[in-house]
């Protein structure tokens, strides 16, 4: 999910009665409380079955054919999310040494472990 698909939401869950208006922050954003009703909601959601995982990844749409690239334009893809992803491995490892609990540790070592997988796929696409 991206930010811009969060905050896009707000307004909506503002309107449900799930979050009111919280401070105004800098720069003119809005901040957002959750309320009674929006810890209840949340905890229920917690509580359901989670259903199957959806990847959704353009990296690896992109690289499922990248054959079709020219060679430079097939490196400069690699090279460019490699960069990408040695910023998200640093980030993640990070997290994971400053993690407070151990759902939290679980959560940011399986997100290094995505990191790496990632950086292992484009290690493997060829020249």
């Amino acid at each position: 999910m991206t930010r811009s698909q969060v905050y896009r939401e707000l307004p909506a869950l503002t309107d449900a009665g799930l979050l009111r208006l919280g401070k105004q922050g800098p720069r003119s954003s809005q901040q957002y409380a959750i309320t009674a009703a929006g810890k209840r909601a949340f905890k229920s959601w917690l509580n359901t079955e989670p259903g199957p995982d959806n990847v959704r990844s353009p990296l690896i749409l992109r690289l499922v054919y990248s054959g079709s690239l020219t060679p430079k334009q097939r490196a400069t893809l690699v090279e460019s999310a490699r960069a990408q992803y040695a910023v998200k491995m640093d980030e993640a490892k990070n997290a994971a040494k400053t993690a407070g609990d151990p759902y939290e540790k679980a959560a940011a070592d399986f997100t290094v472990a995505y990191n790496r997988a990632i950086i292992k796929l484009l290690d493997a696409i060829p020249d």
